[in-house]
This record gives C-alpha cells, structure tokens and sequence, in this order.
C-alpha cells in the first residue's frame, strides 16, 4: 500500500485589504446645489480620513465645486438634477459630476482643437466670452480627468486624483 504524495500547501502572498467607499448624492440644479455637494463633499472626505485642510481636501474641494458649478451652469434641464459621486479607492480619489445634458459636453482633456478650456469665444453681441476657466482648473489640480456618456441620457465628467501613500 502506497501513501498519495500532497503537494506542499504554499502560503498566499499577503494582500492588502482593499476597501472602496463611495458617496453618492444628488442635487438640485441651483448655486446653492453646488455649494452644498462642495460642502458635504468635504464633510464625506474627512468621515473617510482625508482631514479638512489638507492637499487633497482642498483639491477636491476645488474640483467639485468647479465641477457642479459646470453642471448647473451648463448642463441644467428644468426640473432634474446633478449627481455627485466619490469613490476613495486605494491610491486614488475619484469625483463624478454627472448632469442630464448629454448634448453639451466641455472639450476633450488636454484638447486644443476648437474653443478649449480657457479660450475667447465671439458671443451673440459681438463681445468676448470667457469660458472654460473652471476646466482649466480642473486639468491643473486633477492627475486624469475625461468625459463619459451617461446611461440613458446625460454625461459624467470625472476627475482623479492620485493619494499620496499614507
């Protein structure tokens, strides 16, 4: 009688616990829509451990409130709402403004073709727009940032931000 040979049990490489918090809200296509998800938006970092104050708190500060001032300035339909989402993955901040119009989307990251963030524009009086400035801010303080359709109808626009390791 002969014994079956096991193959030595190898232990598994310790992996680090991985934990995905998300917040998602929705508000009201108003200034002070924008404003709130800005406000709670800072309140749900420090909740997560991101303190006020910090690098990425005031980052992200800034990229929301830039970001729904976008959607309600441009992306408002009578009657429906923006959306804020945050994920805080391991290494990386992730802030989702997504709005009904999918019909009205900014330029493509990086872009210099056409009106980009930043550029004059002829208005219908003849004057010179301003437009852009917030896009431009959000291409400054964010490590990627892009545009999404949105299902069934809309867009999203996301920014990242890369976590230092804590």
């Amino acid at each position: 009688m002969t014994a079956s040979a096991t193959p030595p049990v190898i232990p598994a490489a310790p992996q680090p616990p991985v934990t995905v918090r998300v917040f998602l809200q929705r508000f009201s296509s108003t200034p002070r829509g924008a404003r709130l998800a800005r406000h709670l938006a800072l309140h749900q970092l420090h909740s997560w451990g991101v303190p006020h104050g910090t690098e990425t708190s005031e980052t992200a500060a800034v990229l929301v409130a830039e970001l729904a001032a976008n959607a309600v300035t441009h992306g408002l339909v009578p009657g429906r709402d923006f959306e804020l989402r945050l994920a805080l993955e391991p290494g990386k901040l992730i802030v989702d403004v997504s709005d009904p119009r999918g019909e009205c989307r900014p330029p493509r990251p990086g872009g210099k073709e056409g009106a980009g963030p930043g550029a004059e524009r002829r208005g219908e009086e003849g004057g010179v727009e301003e437009g852009g400035r917030g896009l431009v801010l959000v291409e400054a303080l964010a490590d990627r940032w892009s545009v999404l359709d949105r299902v069934p109808v809309g867009k999203t626009v996301r920014a990242e931000l890369d976590l230092p390791p804590r």
